[in-house]
C-alpha cells in the first residue's frame, strides 16, 4: 500500500511576518510605556503625599512676627499709666493719673469717650495703675490709701456685615485699704465672674491689708447684697509687687531682697506665708499666665523666670523655679500674660520680648515701640498687644500660632503644672483651655516599638520555624494544603482581629496569665520529650508513616498540653501568687496590671504579621538550589545540619527580607492596637499595661483636632514620623538583604 506523502509547512508570507512583528514591536513599546507611567505615577503619588504633608507640617517651624501697627495719642494733661482693648482691637481704654478713662478708637485714633471715675467728686490723684487682663479690669490706687476698681465692658453689634463695637466704663468701686489715708506700697486687684473682688496692698506702714467685696444676688426678688471684709497681717520686708489669682484664692509678693512670698487667701484671711528666694536681685514684677498656675517673675536684673507649686514628698507644696529666661538689658518693668496659652509679654525700658513657658522659646525680643512704657496689655485673642506711656498708647500686632511646639515639647522632657518632675506627656485635651497642651511624641513612639517588639515575639519564631518546617520536613501532600491555609490567614481584616482581641481575647487573657506562664515551660518541654519519645520508637513502626506526617503527633501534644496548663492555672495562681495575680503583680513589683495589654496585642498582632513572614521565609527556603540540599547530603550530613548549615544561610536575605516586612506591617497597625490597648500613652515596657502608638493616636485625634491648629499639625507631623521611620527600616533592610544575598551568592 502506498505512503501519502509528507505534508511540507508552508512559511507564512513574508509581509505577514513584517506585521506581526511590527505588532509586537508596537505592543512591547505599549506595555513598556503604561509599565513605565504606571510606575512614575506611584512615585509622584507618594511625592505628592509628602509635599502635601509637609505643606501641613511648615507652619510648626514658622517664627512669630511682630510688628508696631500704630501710635495713638491720648489727649489730657497726665500720662497713661494703664490699658486694656476689646478682643478685636477696635477700642482701646485708657487710665490716666487724672482718673479718667478715654476709650479710643484704634483704627482712627479717634476719641470715643471719656469717663471720670470719681465724678462729680474732685479726682484724688493717682500714685499707681494697672490692668487686670482677665477680668478686663482698671484698677487705681489713690495718694490717700485707697483703690479704684473700673470694669470695662465692650459690646459688638452687627448691621448687616458690619461690626460696630461700643464700650462701657464702671461704675467705679472704690475701697479703703489704708484707714490712715498714706499712700499704699503696692497693691494688686482682682475679680471674679461672680463680681467678687479682692484687693491687696501693703501698707505705709508695712502691714499687709486684705479687702474683700462679696456681693450676693437673692434669685427670689432679684436684689443683690454686698458686703465687705478686711483683714491685716504683718510682712516684714517691704514688697516691690504683689499679683492674685483669677480665683481669688492665692497671693503672691515679691521684696527688694529678691524673695518670693505667697499667701493662701481664705476669703480675706491670708494663711500661713511661703517663702522661696529668686536670687539677690529685686522683683519688679509678678504675673500668673493663664489658669493661674505659673508665677512669671521679672527682676531688676533683666532676670526672667517661671514658678510654680510642686508636691512634695510630706503631702505640702513648695513653690519651684522651673525654666530661665534670657535676661533683658535692664529691669523688668511690666508682664502682660496670654489669654490663650502659656505665653507672655516682657517689658523693660527700652526692650519687648515675647515668650512661652511650655516650650521654653524666646519667640521674639524687639526695641519697645514706647521708651519706659508704664503699662502693658495683651489682647484677648492672643494677636496683639497695647503699650502705654506718657501721652501715647502703641498698638503691636503679633502673629504667633503654634507658640507651644518646639523641640523639647515634641521629643524631649518637659516640666509640666502639676507635675513633681520632667516627664514625656501626650495629652491633647484638658478639662478646661487653661491646661497646657502636652503634645510629646516620645510616648507614641515608645509605643509603636513596644506593640512592634511584643508582636515580633511571637511572629518572628511561629512563622520562621514553621516556614522551615513547611519547606524541608513536612511532607508535600501536608504542605499542599498548609501553606494556602496560612496564606489565607494574612486576608482577615485587622479591624475584626482588633474587636476579637478587645471583646473577646482580653478576658480570657486576664483569667489566664497563670495559664500562659506554664505554657512558656511546659509546651517546649513536651516538645522536647515527645520528640525523644518518637525518636525511640521502633524504625520499622515509624516507617509506616510517610515523612514529615510526624507533625500531626505533635499538633496532638501540644493540644495536650495547653489543656494541662488550663488545668494546673488555679493550683499554680495559689501557689505562686496568692490565689491572684494582678494583686500579686502590683503588690511585688509595684507594676500595674490592664486587662487591654501588650500581651493581648502581642498575640493579636502577631497571628496578623505570621502569615507575611511564613509565606516570605518558606519561598526562601523553598527556592535553595536542591543540588546544594543533595550535595550536603551526599556528603553525611544529616537532615538537621543541612537545613541550619546549609539552607538555612541560603535563605537569609528572604528570612531576613519577610522579618522586615513583617516589621512594617506591625509597626503601621492601627485597629488592633486602637482596639486591643488602653490608647494610654506611657512609657514603660511592663507587658501588662497599654499604650499608644503612631497610627493609632492619628486615628483616634485627627477626628476631632481643629483644621489648622497646632493638633492638627501635629498629627500631621505623626504621620511623617511614621512615613519615615518605615521607610528608614525598609532601606536599613534592603541593604541588609543585598549584603547577604551577595555573601551567599557563591553557595
Amino acid at each position: 500500500m502506498a505512503q501519502p506523502a509528507a505534508i511540507r509547512a508552508t512559511p507564512p508570507p513574508r509581509r505577514l511576518r513584517q506585521e506581526t512583528r511590527r505588532r509586537r514591536l508596537v505592543a512591547d513599546r505599549v506595555a513598556r510605556w503604561v509599565v513605565s507611567a504606571g510606575g512614575l505615577a506611584v512615585v509622584l503619588a507618594i511625592l505628592g503625599i509628602l509635599v502635601f504633608i509637609a505643606a501641613e507640617i511648615q507652619p510648626l517651624l514658622a517664627r512669630p512676627q511682630v510688628a508696631v501697627l500704630r501710635a495713638l495719642p491720648v489727649a489730657g494733661k497726665s500720662g497713661v499709666g494703664a490699658v486694656l482693648a476689646d478682643e478685636h482691637r477696635a477700642l482701646v481704654a485708657a487710665l490716666s493719673a487724672d482718673g479718667k478713662v478715654v476709650v479710643l478708637r484704634t483704627k482712627e485714633g479717634t476719641a470715643v469717650s471719656s469717663t471720670d471715675l470719681f465724678a462729680p467728686n474732685p479726682a484724688p490723684r493717682l500714685v499707681q495703675m494697672a490692668v487686670v487682663p482677665e477680668s478686663r479690669l482698671l484698677a487705681a490706687a489713690t495718694a490717700d490709701g485707697r483703690v479704684v476698681l473700673a470694669p470695662v465692658r465692650f459690646e459688638a453689634t452687627f448691621t448687616g456685615d458690619v461690626r460696630e463695637t461700643a464700650a462701657q466704663v464702671g461704675p467705679a468701686t472704690v475701697l479703703t485699704l489704708d484707714p490712715a489715708g498714706q499712700p499704699l506700697r503696692r497693691f494688686a486687684a482682682q475679680m471674679d465672674g461672680n463680681g467678687n473682688a479682692v484687693v491687696a496692698a501693703q501698707l505705709a506702714n508695712g502691714t499687709l491689708a486684705v479687702v474683700r467685696r462679696s456681693s450676693e444676688k437673692n434669685e427670689m426678688t432679684g436684689e443683690t447684697s454686698e458686703s465687705l471684709e478686711r483683714k491685716e497681717t504683718p510682712v516684714a520686708l517691704p514688697l516691690t509687687a504683689l499679683v492674685l489669682d483669677a480665683d481669688l484664692k492665692n497671693l503672691y509678693g515679691g521684696t527688694a531682697a529678691g524673695e518670693l512670698l505667697g499667701w493662701p487667701l481664705d476669703g480675706a484671711t491670708p494663711g500661713p506665708v511661703r517663702t522661696a528666694s529668686a536670687g539677690r536681685s529685686a522683683v519688679t514684677a509678678l504675673a500668673l499666665l493663664v489658669g493661674g498656675r505659673s508665677l512669671v517673675v521679672g527682676q531688676e536684673s533683666g532676670a526672667i523666670s517661671v514658678w510654680f507649686p510642686v508636691h512634695q514628698a510630706n503631702d505640702t507644696y513648695r513653690l519651684t523655679r522651673v525654666r530661665d529666661f534670657p535676661r533683658h538689658p535692664g529691669a523688668i518693668r511690666a508682664l502682660a500674660p496670654s489669654p490663650r496659652d502659656k505665653g507672655f509679654l516682657a517689658l523693660s525700658a527700652d526692650r519687648l520680648g515675647l515668650y512661652h513657658s511650655t516650650s521654653h522659646r524666646t519667640l521674639w525680643t524687639g526695641p519697645a515701640p514706647i521708651a519706659n512704657s508704664a503699662s502693658l496689655f495683651y489682647a484677648p485673642k492672643g494677636d496683639g498687644a497695647f503699650l502705654a506711656g506718657g501721652p501715647k498708647v502703641a498698638e503691636v500686632d503679633i502673629v504667633n500660632p503654634h507658640p507651644e511646639i518646639s523641640w523639647t515639647t515634641l521629643f524631649g522632657k518637659v516640666w509640666y503644672e502639676g507635675y513633681d518632675r520632667p516627664d514625656w506627656v501626650w495629652q491633647s485635651s484638658g478639662a478646661s483651655d487653661d491646661v497646657e497642651p502636652k503634645l510629646s511624641l516620645t510616648p507614641l513612639l515608645f509605643g509603636t516599638l513596644k506593640g512592634t517588639i511584643y508582636s515580633l515575639f511571637l511572629a518572628i519564631p511561629l512563622g520562621i520555624f514553621g516556614a522551615m518546617y513547611t519547606s524541608q520536613f513536612m511532607h508535600p501532600a501536608y504542605k499542599r494544603y498548609l501553606k494556602p491555609m496560612v496564606e489565607i490567614m494574612a486576608s482577615l481584616p485587622s479591624v475584626v482581629l482588633g474587636f476579637l482581641a478587645g471583646l473577646w481575647l482580653a478576658p480570657r487573657i486576664e483569667k489566664a496569665v497563670p495559664a500562659l506562664l506554664l505554657m512558656l515551660v511546659v509546651l517546649p518541654l513536651l516538645v522536647l520529650l515527645a520528640g525523644a519519645a518518637w525518636q525511640r520508637l521502633p524504625r520499622a513502626f515509624r516507617g509506616r508513616f510517610p515523612v514529615g506526617t510526624e507533625a500531626l503527633f505533635f499538633v496532638f501534644v501540644l493540644a495536650f498540653g495547653i489543656w494541662l496548663c488550663q488545668q494546673l492555672s488555679q493550683p499554680f495562681e495559689t501557689f505562686a501568687f496568692g490565689g491572684n495575680f494582678p494583686s500579686w503583680l502590683s503588690r511585688t513589683t509595684g507594676l500595674a496590671f490592664d486587662q487591654r495589654n501588650a500581651v493581648v496585642v502581642g498575640l493579636a498582632m502577631g497571628f496578623a504579621v505570621i502569615p507575611i513572614i511564613f509565606a516570605i521565609a518558606e519561598d526562601a527556603f523553598s527556592n535553595v538550589p536542591r543540588n546544594l540540599v543533595a550535595g550536603s547530603l551526599a556528603l553525611g550530613a544529616d537532615r538537621w545540619q543541612t537545613v541550619t548549615r546549609v539552607v538555612l544561610p541560603t535563605a537569609s536575605p528572604g528570612i531576613f527580607s519577610g522579618v522586615m516586612i513583617g516589621f512594617g506591617r506591625a509597626i503601621g497597625e492601627t485597629m488592633i492596637v486602637l482596639m486591643a490597648t488602653g490608647n494610654t500613652p506611657i512609657m514603660d515596657w511592663n507587658p501588662f499595661n497599654g499604650f499608644r502608638t503612631l497610627s493609632a493616636n492619628i486615628a483616634v485625634e485627627i477626628p476631632e483636632a481643629p483644621h489648622g491648629g497646632t493638633l492638627y499639625r501635629t498629627l500631621f507631623l505623626a504621620a511623617l514620623l511614621l512615613f519615615v521611620l518605615t521607610f528608614v527600616i525598609n532601606t536599613v533592610a534592603e541593604l541588609v538583604r543585598q549584603r547577604l544575598r551577595e555573601r551567599y551568592s557563591q553557595l
